[in-house]
């Protein structure tokens, strides 16, 4: 019976996250705060991907559950869980912060983000995404994530000036420009 405080204390986290007070829809990640989040969720997302793209051969990075990529990845999020924290509860009411430090909390809000990421991947995706990663094997994890938040900005930056539909409206900041 004590894991039923925790479980609910996750569950709601999970439902003050999907409906933000309306004040923290305005707001928006610093890039840091957005790779902190990148970087917990990249290696379900990996995993999860991994078993979406099954048809890939067994040789495939993108298929191996036990490697040195995720092993690196999973070490990075841990480190990174108490700045993503931090960033999730500035999206919604600050008081989820408290929620957040469950144990339940993480893997429960990277069980359901993942799939939102890899429902999107079509069969004919798998072996781009393969060479994907491991194209960015090589990298330490926080750039990977950096690449992928830098990403996520310049898209955004191309859907407000009415250059992509299909690009979430994600909140995070707009990137910096250079002078």
């Amino acid at each position: 019976m004590s894991r039923l405080p925790s479980l609910a204390a996750a569950l709601a986290v999970v439902a003050l996250l999907a409906a933000p007070p309306a004040a923290a829809q305005d707001r928006c990640l610093s890039s840091t705060d957005a790779e902190s989040i990148a970087l917990v969720a990249l290696p379900e997302i990996i995993r999860d991907a991994g078993r979406v793209c099954a048809a890939l051969p067994a040789s495939s990075l993108l298929r191996k559950s036990d490697s040195a990529l995720l092993q690196k990845y999973d070490r990075e999020a841990d480190r990174a869980w108490p700045a993503a924290r931090t960033a999730i509860a500035k999206l919604s009411d600050p008081a989820v912060e408290l929620l957040l430090l469950s144990d339940y909390a993480r893997p429960m809000l990277t069980s359901l983000f993942a799939p939102q990421i890899t429902g999107r991947i079509q069969r004919g995706d798998c072996g781009t995404l393969d060479r994907l990663v491991t194209l960015l094997e090589p990298l330490p994890a926080r750039n990977t994530a950096g690449i992928v938040v830098a990403t996520l900005q310049y898209l955004k930056a191309e859907k407000s000036k009415g250059k992509r539909d299909a690009i979430p409206d994600l909140p995070v900041c707009a990137a910096a420009t250079a002078p």
